[in-house]
């Protein structure tokens, strides 16, 4: 059986780590190189101890890629949009899980970055990342970028009513809770354990970044206002986005039911979580960890208009390499499960 040939660029922190994790299981791949500056020699599982025995490949430099079928970019932000021509000389294919590529223009990327772009040329060449928007122009791409954790989780939430018209443009507002890995491995003040152990703080209140990939991928041409906080919880991996939608009309259950259905049943990774009775009545992020699902719920305020809808991912997963893996099947015509099958573990 004929395999991809792939490499990591920036394989040391979180996200590198979960994605070489699942390309090793991955039936129709071959990891050739794993980058990392500063671990360059080093054996990877000394960065991903969960990796002993799974790998015996060793950290690269930038400067030592060869060339290979497909470049999996896991940079941090602003540094794959400066060596693209490097990357795209040495592999036809390209998944850019950094925010680089996300947004189609020069204007929105400069908006929610505060800074010029440095290649505003290649906006808009880049497929967006959530498969399940995007899966038709991802069998044609050569060039994807993959969402970012908090919009993924939003945005499923919400495509499907913006899709169909349903909700007052200018009035959601959408609080997502998430854990101390979307920080990345990289020490602060701010992530110290005495510090961080047990804080419920408000992160971005207003204007997160990611808000700009959630009103691109929900306007479908018109102005709309998606109103997004952001708060650190005590939790490692997950992400919970709470969105409060008002309704132009009045819908029963069984219509919203019948949309998410629509929507998502023929989907392999999103479930609609929404029971009578019981422990587990919404989506919950603690039962996803190390899983591709996005689970997604509702409530109907039945004195108002206003709808609840709660999605949840584990952030490195849906949200970063279990998305890109995902992708990368759907380019290569693959079963887009395959290496994604983990169902998560009960209890944890």
């Amino acid at each position: 059986m004929e395999k991809v040939n792939c490499a990591i660029v920036g394989g040391s922190g979180y996200t590198g780590g979960e994605l070489l994790r699942l390309l090793l299981g991955h039936p129709r791949v071959e990891v050739t190189q794993v980058t990392s500056e500063r671990s360059a020699g080093k054996l990877v599982f000394k960065a991903h101890p969960n990796l002993r025995k799974r790998t015996q490949l060793q950290f690269s430099k930038m400067a030592e890629l060869r060339p290979c079928d497909l470049l999996f970019l896991c940079l941090p932000h602003g540094e794959s949009m400066g060596k693209i021509e490097l990357f795209q000389s040495l592999a036809p294919k390209l998944i850019d899980l950094s925010a680089d590529f996300r947004l189609q223009s020069e204007k929105a990327y400069q908006e929610w970055y505060h800074q010029p772009h440095a290649r505003p040329d290649l906006l808009g060449k880049f497929v967006y990342g959530i498969p399940e928007l995007h899966r038709d122009e991802m069998k044609r791409a050569s060039l994807i970028s993959s969402a970012g954790c908090n919009a993924t989780v939003t945005i499923l939430g919400l495509h499907p009513f913006y899709k169909l018209g349903l909700v007052e443009p200018d009035r959601t507002v959408v609080e997502v809770k998430v854990g101390s890995s979307e920080g990345g491995n990289t020490p602060s003040a701010s992530s110290h354990h005495p510090e961080r152990s047990g804080a419920v703080r408000s992160f971005m209140p207003t204007r997160h970044r990611h808000t700009g990939e959630v009103l691109q991928e929900l306007s479908f041409g018109k102005l709309i206002q998606v109103h997004m906080s952001v708060t650190s919880i005590e939790l490692v991996r997950g992400a919970l986005a709470t969105a409060h939608v008002f309704l132009k009309d009045k819908l029963e259950d069984k219509d919203i039911w019948k949309i998410l259905r629509q929507a998502y049943g023929n989907e392999p990774f999103i479930r609609i979580v929404k029971e009578a009775e019981g422990t587990h009545r919404y989506p919950e992020p603690k039962w996803l960890a190390g899983t591709n699902y996005c689970d997604i719920g509702f409530q109907r305020d039945e004195k108002s208009n206003r709808l609840v809808i709660i999605s949840a991912i584990d952030n490195l997963m849906k949200g970063a390499a279990g998305q890109a893996v995902q992708a990368f099947n759907i380019m290569h015509g693959f079963d887009e499960t395959l290496a994604l099958e983990f169902a998560g573990l009960h209890p944890l």
